[in-house]
């Protein structure tokens, strides 16, 4: 079962260890995946569900709550047209080393498809042996294997959807490729002259299936980095025994509070805490930190990351699921399997142009088999504007050729194609960059945003705030210094700046009736009266006079301090100054978020004074800041800008920060590698360092372009490929290959954003 915990002000939900695994066949292509992965993700009960095309199989994860049915989920995918059953323990997990093999998956059809078709359009193209009869023999015994075997997929294919009472892409390929070779094996055994189409019958097949293979490939590289991610943690580790030896054991076989040596070099298998030894971890692929970071006892490790150059002594705090890389790699795999809204688009299309398409085929056909002498006219007159081709002579040749181009070159894949692969690579490069987005919606609405809205403490300061400076203005009792009683009155709360108080005496003090407000401050009673320790609007709130402390208070906020009054009844007693550092580069962030021509706001709990010079230091307009603002407050002006139509993404490190992340248009959480699992966020930071934010709205933009760029061009595809096909200015072959091309466009546009870089 999951557990919820806190972790730095969020409230993480661990993942659910129940899952199922499943065998699925009958998917061709990057489309059929998605539509098992639709399928699996409509079960009620399903957290998330992933497909992995080129082994066949699909994994889905449970809520906590709901019971897993295996049943249900094969019910679905079968009802989408594909065949599934679940895989035992055995079969589950990572798949053995395979040998590779010029006849595995699509290499089949493509080896085979070449051998056999590779004559035919030598014989046919070079040597002009098209209308020779011993040549039409030698055609047919060419491409009947290549129609029975490599073809066995697409008739597969389209029989379990034909089944369902739907179609798709196998349904076009197999009515086109059946229409040329029927009619030519007809035609062959009938002993009519003429020109026959076993080598465009074969074509279809290889060539389709070629771009299947190199689909595949390429698909292969834009998932590169999630496939990364789930080789980085170790499948053994070194377990200390009871008796002290150690012990190579799977990381299956670790539970918590085991105790796991790890050498120099050596990967973490595991979320643990370092208990004895001292080292420098890279974690630059779960985080995107280019250099090293340096661990001492006590300090976290994530599965994954690498122990690069002391012994360490760790003790194990999480396996499995709950690990930080399992969530990461959860959300990455959640991503990629989303739909965003402009995806829609090309789901409605998709869905009624297998049926319109097979229509114009139809229409096709009749125009050359019936009307030839006016299809020959239009297509002689076109001719003259396009260029020359030559449709067959024979009307039912003709017919049959004009049809079967229009099947092919309609051929949806890349309109299916545009947005997954699109999204695959953007969410890939973030990922690589050690940014988590959660989803394509969450994609899309980055590449809209036009407000950038930073709370301060610990997005743009490092939120380690400390005190710097002190005033007293009356003793609070013989026993008791000032600092004493602020100190303790602080412990109990977790608030940044509490803690830093804390730390100013160890010594505790027992209170009576101890209460926190949230964004006010803390109160107790102390010698039967209530004593305070809280922002001055608090207590200015309470009719407490500050004005003794208006020295100290004006010398320190404009230096960008914090100020924390100190009160015993109605009287202060004393004031502290806090200053917590501004983050490196926090200044060149706001100028490149504004070179981007988006608005950057500060929102933050602090006086106006201290918020003004917090806000000079970085580059953010005085008018663009709103101080003294509580936590429930801020969710209300975000509101306020999406009024005024501003598109706003909330920038906060997630203490308080839940419900202006939820308001938003994009949450945006600083976060940390243990974080991940936070459900308020849009977009997770797994560092601190601020400067990912322009990177990656930027990424963003750039994702969404090239998802408009490939629904356009697949678009603009069929809606030129079609007519020309109908007309005859476009062989089968032709097609077949631009169809093959269309996809490998597609994707390739999409690979692009793996090299894309922030223009400085």
């Amino acid at each position: 079962m999951s557990s919820v915990s806190s972790v730095e002000g969020w409230e993480v939900k661990v993942a659910d260890a129940s899952r199922t695994e499943l065998r699925v066949d009958g998917m061709t292509c990057s489309n059929c995946a998605r539509h098992v992965t639709e399928a699996l993700r409509s079960v009620p009960g399903v957290a998330s569900a992933g497909v992995e095309l080129d082994r066949g199989r699909a994994i889905v994860r449970w809520r906590p709550d709901a019971a897993p049915k295996a049943a249900d989920l094969i019910s679905a995918v079968e009802s989408a047209g594909y065949e599934a059953k679940e895989l035992s323990s055995a079969e589950t997990g990572a798949a053995p080393e395979r040998v590779w093999s010029p006849l595995e998956g699509w290499r089949f059809n493509a080896v085979v498809g070449t051998i056999c078709t590779l004559p035919l359009l030598i014989g046919e193209w070079f040597f002009g042996l098209g209308i020779e009869r011993g040549f039409h023999w030698f055609a047919f015994a060419m491409a009947l294997p290549v129609q029975v075997f490599c073809g066995a997929k697409f008739y597969r294919g389209a029989w379990n959807q034909l089944k369902t009472g739907s179609s798709n892409m196998d349904t076009l390929v197999s009515l086109g490729s059946t229409a040329a070779f029927l009619y030519s094996a007809w035609a062959l055994f009938a002993g009519l002259p003429g020109h026959l189409y076993f080598m465009e019958a074969a074509a279809i097949i290889t060539l389709v299936s070629v771009g299947h293979w190199l689909e595949s490939r390429m698909s292969a590289k834009a998932a590169g980095s999630l496939r990364a991610l789930l080789n980085l943690a170790p499948q053994t580790a070194r377990r200390i025994k009871p008796d002290g030896a150690e012990e190579i054991v799977s990381v299956v076989q670790l539970r918590g509070d085991d105790k796991i040596v790890l050498k120099p070099g050596d990967r973490v298998p595991t979320d643990g805490e370092i208990t004895e030894g001292q080292s420098a971890v890279d974690e630059s692929m779960l985080t995107g930190e280019s250099l090293p970071i340096d661990k001492k006892i006590a300090d976290k490790l994530y599965a994954g990351t690498i122990n690069v150059n002391g012994q360490l002594l760790m003790r194990v705090t999480a396996v499995g699921d709950s690990t930080a890389l399992a969530h990461i790699i959860e959300s990455v795999q959640r991503a990629q399997t989303s739909r965003a809204s402009i995806q829609r688009l090309g789901d409605r299309v998709s869905s009624v142009f297998v049926p319109i398409v097979i229509v114009i085929a139809l229409l096709t056909a009749a125009f050359w088999g019936f009307a030839p002498d006016h299809a020959g006219a239009l297509h002689h007159w076109l001719a003259q504007f396009l260029w020359p081709s030559h449709p067959p002579l024979e009307a039912l040749a003709a017919a049959v050729v004009g049809a079967a181009a229009v099947l092919i070159v309609a051929c949806p894949c890349a309109m299916g194609l545009a947005t997954p692969v699109a999204i695959m690579a953007g969410t890939n490069s973030a990922a690589q960059r050690g940014i988590l987005i959660r989803d394509g919606v969450a994609l899309e609405k980055a590449g809209q945003i036009t407000a950038v809205m930073f709370d301060k403490t610990g997005t743009l300061t490092q939120g380690k705030p400390a005190v710097v400076a002190s005033e007293i203005f009356s003793a609070v009792s013989s026993d008791k210094t000032e600092m004493h009683l602020a100190a303790a009155l602080a412990r109990r709360s977790t608030h940044p700046l509490s803690q830093a108080v804390a730390k100013l005496d160890p010594d505790e003090y027992d209170f009576a009736r101890w209460n926190e407000l949230r964004g006010a401050g803390v109160e107790a009673e102390f010698n039967s009266e209530i004593v305070r320790l809280g922002s001055l609007r608090w207590l200015t709130e309470l009719r407490i006079d500050l004005s003794a402390g208006n020295a100290f208070v004006e010398k320190w906020t404009g230096q960008g301090g914090t100020i924390l009054g100190l009160s015993r009844g109605a009287k202060l007693i004393a004031l502290l100054a806090l200053v917590d550092t501004i983050k490196t580069g926090a200044a060149e962030v706001v100028q490149e978020l504004a070179r981007q021509k988006l608005s950057v706001y500060l929102i933050t709990g602090d006086n106006p004074r201290t918020a003004k010079s917090i806000a000079d230091q970085v580059g953010i307009p005085s008018e663009n800041v709103f101080a003294e603002v509580g936590p429930e407050r801020k969710s209300e002006l975000v509101k306020q800008l999406q009024q005024g139509g501003a598109r706003v993404a909330f920038v906060g490190d997630g203490i308080n920060d839940a419900p202006a992340l939820e308001q938003a248009d994009l949450g945006i959480a600083v976060s940390k590698a243990s974080d991940v699992a936070s459900e308020a966020a849009d977009i997770i930071l797994l560092k601190s360092d601020i400067h990912a934010i322009p990177e990656a709205l930027g990424l963003a933009r750039a994702t969404l372009r090239t998802i408009k760029q490939n629904l356009f061009w697949a678009f603009f595809y069929n809606a030129a490929g079609i007519p020309l096909a109908a007309l005859g200015f476009l062989s089968p072959v032709l097609c077949a290959a631009a169809m093959g091309f269309s996809d490998l466009i597609v994707i390739g546009n999409a690979l692009r954003l793996r090299r894309w870089k922030l223009k400085n």
